[in-house]
């Protein structure tokens, strides 16, 4: 069962005299930049067994469904290069080439099946070759009892081995073109029955931008980034023909250095101008914009990326900033020297999803509706599961409010589990605004319920070092209750402790919020939600100038004013030339006038929403 812990928070309205230090302002207005949050950034890779013999257990599928898992990546990654849906083969360029059964088929239906909520993405092939046979395989286990070692990658499938060097790719290729690859959509839904709503989602193949290293059995020579864009799309073309309503996704960069240098040449040379270089990025999204307006199809829904840092905790801790922090020095900026050209060593800040959506609103326009995605993250420091979860943590709040619209973690550690499982049961699905006033180290992300009438607000605290105490204010927001309910993950132990919805590391606590105000203490790098049930956003519009009274007028030393505010209120008082003399903010009902001359005066009410006159005669 979830555990609870009276001393989860300590000192809820009391912190900042406990502790004697600042408190992190963290201000949340529900009413503002409202924009839904995709389900599909709840996702991760590699999740199904392909292979009938071996089904995904009941158990599995419970704890996906606990966690709240939305969204299955399972092509496989290197492996779906080469995959030949026809004899349900691919071969593994990470294991001398060997071909190896997969059944994308049956990992489809298992989806469909037990998860029909969920949606599933696998990948068509752009390299131009599949995977035919298994007689061709080196035989691993006759060599080394088909142990690891650093020579793997080796091209020995196809006759080939440590005497004779590389193998023959025809023994165990076949030529796989553009009509093979998309036929699989065909196959799925009309000889299948597969939901196409389901299974919308496609990969344009993964990281081409390292196929000279990853499959070099098949080019004879490094492909040219146009000889890409070709193939690129011809698929597209025809999987948009067959398949009108699907969600393609490309082209799958490989890593930072891989998003602007194509293969191992570098920058792209504009071929009308090859004085002009365009990183790799760029270049793409300029090509695909020509190609749209060529075809009069898009070829494009979300531009999707793959991520491998530096394993370091001061760069896991910080990673979800890369992507749209504009004031960030990424230690880890490489390839985005490259931007303008050539090579500019002062270039620190990556901003990779921010410069993309420039890039797409200049070659395609502001309307281009092509949405940000990030099909693979690995290499984060795994060391502590609490750096883990803050960190993916970070990522799902950055993600969400910024309408990413799909996240699938290729590595898995400590700590997702339940992080995710916070997220998908007690954050929103409609992102809003919320701000912190020191965003480095405790962050805030808030949504809505889709019936607006829950808030719910995610502290992330990534002080390796420190509690945290934060102030929360509420704007133009009026609670239902004074009770709010404070969910939290903490200290979280080396090994695994999600097992279920029921069964898991999160801490829950109640609390009492008091004029759109709480105080909480998070712990050094924790998680911690709090939910606050809604009874009216923008309460003051419920206030018409019909129920707003003034009295007495005349008046002499005080005025009383009704009804109460919800939002910050200040009242005016003008002369008769309109030039105000006097301003009290409006949080008690009665006001002292004393100061205030006889005569004659226009009392102004004011806040974000209302802005109400009413004359007022002073005795």
């Amino acid at each position: 069962m979830k555990t609870t812990k009276k001393t989860l928070i300590l000192s809820f309205f009391c912190a900042f005299f406990l502790f004697g230090k600042a408190q992190v302002q963290i201000t949340v207005d529900a009413t503002k930049e409202i924009k839904e949050i995709s389900p599909y950034i709840y996702g991760r890779n590699n999740n199904l067994s392909d292979d009938p013999k071996k089904p995904t257990g009941s158990a599995t599928w419970q704890l996906y469904k606990d966690a709240g898992l939305k969204f299955f990546r399972e092509s496989g990654g290197n492996n779906s290069t080469k995959y030949n849906w026809r004899k349900k083969l691919t071969s593994h360029p990470d294991w001398y080439n060997n071909v190896y059964a997969h059944d994308w088929d049956y990992a489809a239906k298992s989806l469909q099946t037990n998860m029909p909520e969920a949606k599933g993405i696998w990948s068509f092939q752009l390299l131009g070759y599949a995977a035919k046979t298994t007689s061709a395989n080196f035989n691993d286990w006759g060599y080394n009892q088909s142990q690891w070692w650093p020579g793997i990658s080796n091209n020995w499938c196809g006759g080939g081995g440590p005497d004779t060097g590389n193998g023959d790719p025809t023994k165990y290729l076949e030529e796989w073109p553009a009509d093979s690859t998309t036929a699989i959509v065909t196959h799925w839904f009309d000889d299948l029955g597969l939901n196409k709503e389901q299974f919308q989602y496609w990969n344009m193949d993964n990281e081409p931008e390292v196929w000279h290293s990853t499959h070099d059995d098949v080019p004879s020579a490094k492909m040219s980034a146009e000889d890409y864009i070709q193939r690129y799309v011809n698929v597209a073309v025809k999987a948009r023909t067959l398949f009108p309503e699907i969600k393609i996704v490309g082209p799958v960069f490989t890593n930072e250095w891989q998003w602007y240098n194509w293969q191992a040449t570098g920058t792209v040379a504009d071929p009308q101008n090859p004085s002009k270089k365009y990183s790799w990025v760029e270049y793409f999204i300029k090509r695909i914009a020509e190609e749209q307006q060529r075809t009069g199809l898009r070829l494009l829904d979300v531009l999707d990326f793959h991520l491998y840092p530096e394993n370091k905790q001061d760069i896991t801790l910080q990673i979800h900033r890369i992507f749209y922090d504009t004031t960030y020095d990424y230690p880890g900026a490489n390839g985005c020297k490259v931007i303008n050209g050539g090579w500019d060593n002062k270039i620190t800040k990556e901003y990779i999803f921010k410069r993309s959506n420039d890039w797409l609103d200049k070659y395609m326009g502001e309307n281009h509706g092509v949405t940000m995605g990030m099909s693979e993250m690995g290499s984060l420091y795994d060391k502590d599961p609490n750096v883990m979860a803050v960190c993916y943590a970070s990522l799902l709040g950055t993600f969400a409010e910024n309408n990413v619209e799909i996240f699938t973690p290729w590595d898995w550690y400590i700590g997702q589990w339940e992080v995710l499982h916070l997220f998908t049961h007690y954050a929103g699905t409609i992102s809003v605004q919320s701000a912190s006033s020191l965003n480095e180290k405790v962050s805030t992300y808030s949504s809505l319920n889709a019936n607006k009438d829950m808030l719910s607000v995610v502290l992330v605290n990534r002080d390796v070092t420190n509690n945290q105490t934060a102030g929360v204010t509420l704007e133009n927001v009026t609670p239902l209750t004074e009770n709010v309910s404070v969910y939290q993950l903490s200290n979280l132990p080396a090994t695994e402790t999600f097992k279920s919805a029921s069964n898991n590391a999160l801490k829950t606590e109640n609390v009492t919020i008091a004029n759109r105000k709480v105080t909480l203490t998070l712990p050094k790098l924790s998680v911690t939600v709090v939910q606050i049930p809604i009874k009216s956003l923008l309460g003051v519009r419920e206030i018409t100038k019909q129920t707003i009274r003034l009295y007495p007028n005349p008046a002499t030393s005080q005025l009383t004013v009704t009804p109460e505010f919800e939002s910050p209120t200040t009242l005016n008082f003008a002369d008769t030339t309109g030039r105000i003399v006097k301003s009290f903010p409006l949080t008690e009902k009665t006001i002292d006038i004393s100061s205030l001359k006889k005569g004659i005066y226009i009392v102004q009410i004011q806040n974000e929403i209302l802005n109400y006159n009413q004359k007022l005669i002073v005795e």
